[in-house]
């Protein structure tokens, strides 16, 4: 058996999620299928560096699977994307070592999250970013993300449904952009919870609207309780853009 990673990107519009689900559409069950089909009818199994959303997209999500058969990376690529819907697109496919894991040996991610602050909402923007026309306060939100930097306990930043019980993670930059009628945020860190960039950012509004004082976030860090943080973005200003490894 070989082993394949791949990197692929996705609009996350139409799936209900990445993971599979039972009469749902989500991305892995697409994939899978695909490559089911290619292996005439032997179910191949996919794993991914991580779980997206209902709605959220993806620019680089990495994937890998095994499979007894052996092409050429270029035929791999052509061969999977002839067969993928239109809202799936395989970027790279390479041959990875037989302990590789797209999920257990990736060491960092970076996602990024779209605001359109235009006052009319913009139908064709609506499925690639979260419309909030509404002023917000930027150099107070960076204030706030600064307090976020570093290793803590983002217990209070994660869904109550989170299964994981170490909630210890470690962010290396938060970037917010801002320019006529966008707002951008880049986060980069070592791994992140369930909900847990739709929960910044939904805190961080929170502060850039006046709800909140940037030192707030201190007190919400301490507290380890999902009640004392801001709202949850709406999944489709989510993009995850990039995995380390």
């Amino acid at each position: 058996m070989n082993r394949y990673k791949c990197i692929i990107a996705y609009d996350g519009s139409g799936f209900s999620g990445y993971q599979v689900q039972p009469k749902k559409r989500t991305v892995q069950s697409v994939i899978e299928a695909v490559l089911t089909k290619m292996h005439k009818g032997s179910h191949v199994k996919i794993s991914a560096s991580g779980r997206t959303d209902a709605g959220v997209h993806a620019k680089g999500q990495v994937i890998h699977f095994d499979s007894p058969l052996s092409l050429p990376m270029e035929k791999w690529e052509f061969a999977l994307n002839s067969m993928m819907p239109e809202d799936i697109s395989i970027l790279r496919v390479e041959e990875a070592d037989p302990a590789f894991h797209a999920r257990f040996d990736a060491n960092g991610k970076e996602y990024r999250y779209f605001l359109n602050q235009s006052l009319k909402r913009d139908p064709f923007q609506r499925n690639y970013s979260f419309h909030y026309p509404y002023p917000l306060n930027i150099t107070a939100m960076r204030e706030a993300s600064a307090y976020l930097l570093g290793t803590h306990d983002f217990s209070s930043f994660c869904s109550a449904r989170t299964e994981v019980e170490d909630k210890i993670r470690t962010i290396e930059t938060i970037e917010i952009l801002q320019d006529e009628e966008h707002v951008s945020f880049r986060f980069i860190g070592n791994g992140f919870l369930y909900n847990m960039v739709r929960i910044l950012v939904g805190t961080l509004i929170e502060v850039g609207s006046g709800k909140r004082q940037p030192e707030e976030i201190v007190e919400i860090l301490e507290k380890k309780d999902r009640r004392y943080a801001g709202k949850t973005a709406p999944g489709q200003g989510l993009y995850l853009w990039q995995v380390f490894y």
